[in-house]
Formats: C-alpha cells, sequence, structure tokens
C-alpha cells in the first residue's frame, strides 16, 4: 500500500523515503573523447610554505614605548619626506586661506616647540599635540626650528611640512611672519571637530 503525501506530512515521525544510492561512474567512460595532456617537460618549482612562526625583529622584548610609536606610525601613515613646501592648502580650500593664516586671522589656540627632538620623538609628540589640539581652537603654531645644528641639512623642518601636508587634519599651512620665526615655524590651520 502507497502512502501520500498527505499522509506523511501528518506523521511526522516516520523515516523519510529511502533513495537507493547509485555507484559513481567511471570518468574515463563518461568522456570518452578525451585525450591527456603529454608531459610539457616544463620545471615547476616547489612554493617553499613559509613558517607558521614569526621571525624575531630584536633580542629584547619590545616596551610600551616601542609599541605606542608603532601604533602611532601605522594610525597616521605618515611618510618620509619628499620635498619642503612653504605653504600647503589642502584642494577645495577658498582661494583666501592661506593668505589669512599667515596674516593671523585666527587666533594660536596652542604651539609646540620640537627643539632638542630627534626625528621619532617629533614624530610621537606632533600627532599627540595635533590630536589634542582638534579641540581648542582650529589654528596652532609649531615650531621646528631652521636646521643650523643638524649639518647643514634642516631634517624637522622638512620632516614636519611633509607630516603636515600628509595628515588628515590640517587644511592648511605657511611659514609664520619673521617676527614670529620665519622659517623655523609654521602656522597650521586644523579641521574643527565638534
Amino acid at each position: 500500500m502507497r502512502e501520500s503525501a498527505a499522509d506523511a506530512s501528518a506523521n511526522p515521525g516516520a523515516a523519510p523515503p529511502s533513495i537507493p544510492l547509485q555507484s559513481e561512474p567511471d570518468f574515463p567512460s563518461l568522456f570518452p573523447d578525451i585525450v591527456p595532456l603529454k608531459p610539457s617537460g616544463r620545471h615547476l618549482p616547489v612554493v617553499k610554505k613559509p613558517s607558521p612562526h614569526p621571525k624575531r625583529q630584536s633580542l629584547h622584548a619590545p616596551t610600551r614605548g616601542d609599541i605606542e610609536r608603532a601604533l602611532l606610525f601605522e594610525a597616521s601613515h605618515w611618510f618620509e619626506p619628499v620635498d619642503q613646501p612653504h605653504q600647503h592648502a589642502r584642494p577645495g580650500q577658498p582661494h583666501g586661506t592661506l593668505r589669512k593664516l599667515r596674516n593671523g586671522h585666527w587666533p594660536v589656540a596652542a604651539e609646540l616647540d620640537l627643539h632638542g627632538l630627534d626625528r621619532h620623538q617629533a614624530h610621537d609628540v606632533l600627532a599627540v599635540f595635533l590630536h589634542r589640539a582638534r579641540q581648542r581652537g582650529v589654528c596652532v603654531r609649531i615650531i621646528h626650528g631652521k636646521g643650523f645644528g643638524s649639518d647643514g641639512q634642516p631634517v624637522l623642518k622638512r620632516m614636519v611640512r611633509t607630516w603636515l601636508g600628509q595628515h588628515p587634519d590640517v587644511l592648511a599651512f605657511c611659514e609664520t611672519r619673521p617676527e614670529d620665526g620665519g622659517g623655523g615655524a609654521v602656522m597650521v590651520l586644523l579641521r574643527r571637530h565638534p
């Protein structure tokens, strides 16, 4: 006696009907006109799997300062300097932004002096300063010096200006007036944050 679909749904505890298993077909019998490729004689290099264990960078364990410096560097995505711009305005800024910044249109809310710091210390201090300065106002002054004590090459001057040009919160910067430091400092216009 055959069971109908209505009877099967009425009896949920019944086992489903079994389907007879068939053996898998033989591949060559399915595709009799396929011819296998001849060996090409090419050498295929064996790719060595990378070690699952990371390489040690140094003999000592990283300190908290090392970790913070690495995190700040990764978070900021700043690169080594290529050129040394005297002024910079992000695309889309109004035409008179640099003139207003140079003439002191915005009051200076904070100032940072980087004298005596090496490039890594300056990078860390500058990143923290810009982060905190966003809440104080829109204009800050950064003193990096003219680089006379750096074997004739102004290291911090170049690096600070390149970093500022790549920082996402910096809208514009320009050299200060001669009475405010001239080429040894920059005025920076920051994005206003609520």
